[in-house]
């Protein structure tokens, strides 16, 4: 199994929130979440919760071949809640949250699975990729924005509409007419996307957090496909590099307009081929 991974915090010395890790045969990347400035009523944090699912999930996914991946993380949410809710608020508005990206191969086939906004990329040995990522949040976003695009990244007046922003995602999230994320109800496994595809026509897979995506999704400075090749080339940290290159020629948020100026950004990339 030849996996690469790649991850750095939005600023040095500053908590990593993002979680990715490898077994034989699967991998887990996972992206934490809560409400920035907020207390999260839960004891243990964000970076905790993210890892602790993630550690439980690639155990799961692992130990239990047949299971389907839905079940398995409905199985590691509730084993997380168990582990902290006689001593945090999991009821709270901010409770810790995360993206989920797992995969796992076995019997000729890949099975995926993705729940929030982060990413997989599937590349064929045709040369096809495919992108798989829950657009839910960027779709219920786009209507909740208001000021947050139209100012400086880092000023207080952003600072004070991006708390508004989040104030009102938040009230939409494990919800229909919403978002769905990892956080104290399985349930929200029930609305992960999920595929297989066939394990022949794969040359690789890559697991990335929106930290990562940006260069795409984001900055439109890059495709897919340039993206694959920033990895074959200098690898996840190459990536990262760029990612972190880009945002420092544009601090304030002027051409790209974001919540944060820099973000966790992991990847993980497995070569099949």
């Amino acid at each position: 199994m030849n996996v690469t991974l790649g991850s750095l915090p939005a600023e040095p010395g500053q908590q990593n929130e993002d979680f990715a890790a490898a077994a034989p045969g699967a991998a887990v990347l996972l992206d934490g979440a809560g409400v920035a400035g907020a207390e999260t009523g839960c004891a243990h944090g964000i970076a905790w919760f993210s890892s602790t699912l993630g550690g439980l999930l690639l155990s799961a996914i692992t130990a239990q071949p047949a299971r389907p991946l839905a079940d398995c993380l409905a199985d590691a949410i509730r084993v997380v809640r168990s582990l902290h809710e006689d001593s945090c608020d999991l009821s709270y508005r901010a409770s810790p949250t995360s993206t989920v990206v797992a995969v796992r191969a076995g019997s000729g086939a890949l099975e995926y699975l993705v729940l929030g906004d982060s990413t997989l990329l599937l590349a064929d040995r045709d040369g096809k990729m495919t992108a798989v990522t829950d657009q839910s949040l960027d779709e219920v976003g786009k209507q909740l924005r208001g000021l947050v695009d139209e100012l400086s990244t880092g000023s207080p007046e952003h600072a004070a509409a991006l708390a508004q922003y989040r104030d009102a995602l938040t009230g939409l999230r494990n919800r229909p007419g919403g978002f769905w994320i990892a956080g104290p109800d399985p349930q929200a496994a029930e609305h992960a996307l999920t595929g297989a595809v066939s394990l022949d026509s794969l040359a690789s897979v890559t697991l990335l957090s929106d930290g990562a995506t940006r260069l795409v999704d984001s900055f439109e400075l890059a495709t897919w496909e340039g993206t694959l090749a920033v990895l074959g080339e200098s690898g996840p940290d190459g990536l990262i590099r760029r990612v972190r290159d880009a945002e420092a020629d544009d601090p304030e948020g002027r051409r790209w307009p974001r919540g944060k100026a820099q973000d966790d950004a992991t990847a993980l990339h497995w070569l099949l081929s």
